[in-house]
């Protein structure tokens, strides 16, 4: 079996022959985090909120957002399609796992690694609120502005980037590269950064 991935250098990896160099650094998420950690901590103080990661890409800025968050919450997962192996959103969004908790009554956060089209945010939102929740609010690590096609409301975000396809820190190609500690982006969109 040949190999889908292989670390060039320092800055660079290459994942299914293509070449993406170092984004955002491991510190720079972590520092991040920390910050959005302490913003929910301050919003829900007396309260328990519950988070629900979104599988498979959110479950790395999960975990490091809840070691941030400094009062009592739960977690559930769910996990929905709509990517596939390719590197843009095929706009199908599909649930493949619901979620176990009784979130009826519960202030509940969806934590996303990244928004783009919005149409999977707003597909859970939509969900999520039917089960009568007593607040739903949202908090994604990366946010791509430029590729919003259903606005949907944002509250804790982490960084607005362009349209740039991402792998790393959860983020996968084809599932590949979700253990990368920093976020990579196509060598080849290096000139699109904002």
């Amino acid at each position: 079996m040949e190999a889908t991935f292989l670390v060039h250098d320092e800055q660079t990896v290459i994942i299914r022959g293509e070449r993406f160099r170092k984004y955002l650094t491991a510190e720079t998420l972590k520092s991040r985090t920390k910050e959005l950690g302490a913003q929910i901590s301050a919003d829900y103080k007396g309260k328990k909120p519950i988070l629900i990661g979104v599988l498979n890409g959110a479950f790395i800025f999960l975990s490091d957002l809840m070691r941030s968050i400094d009062i009592d919450c739960e977690v559930d997962f769910m996990k929905l399609s709509s990517y596939g192996a390719n590197k843009i959103s095929s706009g199908d969004v599909k649930e493949l796992k619901r979620i176990d908790a009784d979130i009826k009554d519960r202030h509940v956060i969806v934590v996303e690694d990244i928004v783009d089209t919005g149409l999977s945010m707003d597909f859970i939102l939509s969900q999520m609120s039917e089960a009568g929740p007593a607040s739903l609010k949202t908090a994604t690590l990366l946010h791509k502005h430029e590729a919003t096609k259903v606005d949907v409301p944002l509250e804790y975000v982490g960084f607005k980037i362009s349209n740039l396809f991402v792998v790393g820190y959860g983020l996968d190609y084809g599932q590949v590269g979700r253990n990368l500690a920093d976020i990579y982006i196509l060598e080849d969109q290096m000139d699109q950064i904002q």
